[in-house]
């Protein structure tokens, strides 16, 4: 019995064909690592560099800075980034379920999934309006 070949053998031309996906990803990347590493290097190169103690100092927004490193926040403004953040969730959400539907498939279980959402909604708001968090004085 002699030794055949399979008859699927793939030749270099097709393993390239089937990798090129793969090869295209790897270009981006090598691209985008090359680029990077250009800039800092420029950068480095081009850069002015002077050095001074008032370059150094710690500033914030053009003030100088005055006392401790420490200083307090109020939580209110945390809670306001909360409660924006429920509300773009809830657009997000409600947003493209009500431009789909128009579609006669999505019946009654659709219905009451929204339903419970907005219910959680509602109750999350009425919560944040109890504790006050939503009077803005």
């Amino acid at each position: 019995m002699g030794l055949t070949t399979p008859r699927h053998s793939r030749t270099g031309m097709d393993r390239l064909a089937v990798m090129s996906g793969y090869v295209a990803v790897a270009a981006v990347l090598g691209a985008g690592v090359l680029l990077v590493t250009a800039a800092m290097l420029v950068r480095r190169l081009l850069a002015p560099r002077a050095p001074h103690a008032a370059k150094l100092a710690t500033y914030e927004s053009g003030v100088d800075p005055v006392g401790e490193g420490w200083a307090q926040t109020k939580v209110r403004y945390f809670v306001f980034s909360f409660l924006y953040v429920v509300f773009a969730v809830d657009a997000v959400y409600l947003f493209p379920w009500a431009t789909v539907l128009r579609n006669a498939d999505l019946g009654r279980a659709s219905l009451v999934e929204m339903a419970i959402f907005i219910g959680v909604i509602v109750l999350g708001l009425a919560h944040a309006g109890r504790r006050g968090l939503l009077r803005w004085v």
